[in-house]
């Protein structure tokens, strides 16, 4: 099931979406905190973050940032495709240096972020590793200069 068809099912109660955005604020902030801010105690907090990542509601991850990490070019690719779209976006899901894909509507069949270490390897990431691809018709890369905002912190209002 994807994502958006999980999400669309779950109706999160206001507790939920509480332990979320602390979760969100802090991933690493104990279950007692989290039960001191919402409410609840240890137990009722754990096992409420369990059934909202087993249900794919949530994920508790790190984030990084690509420059700190010496990938120092990011961009983002627009892909024209023919034939089946879909199988383009399985495609480069499986490239290592693509990190976001979506398949949309408009100029582009699919949106493909990705995260370069130079403008070298951005170049061999696109004509060796996505142009080469079967049903790719032309690309368009619009390259970061400056990233001013990246939250994650959306969904519970």
């Amino acid at each position: 099931m994807s994502r958006m068809a999980r999400t669309s099912k779950s109706q999160l109660d206001d507790v939920s979406k509480r332990i979320i955005e602390q979760l969100q604020h802090d991933g690493r902030k104990s279950y007692a905190e989290i039960g001191k801010v919402v409410g609840l105690s240890e137990a009722a907090v754990r096992q409420r973050v369990q059934k909202l990542t087993e249900s794919g509601v949530m994920q508790i991850v790190a984030v990084t940032d690509p420059l700190r990490l010496g990938f120092s070019r990011q961009a983002m690719i627009g892909i024209k495709c023919s034939g089946n779209a879909t199988e383009v976006a399985e495609q480069l899901s499986d490239i290592p240096s693509v990190d976001y894909v979506v398949m949309t509507a408009g100029s582009f069949d699919i949106l493909a972020e990705v995260v370069s270490e130079n403008d070298e390897h951005l170049i061999s990431l696109i004509n060796e590793q996505i142009r080469s691809l079967e049903h790719v018709i032309s690309t368009e890369t619009f390259v970061y200069l400056k990233l001013h905002k990246q939250f994650y912190n959306w969904g519970t209002r």
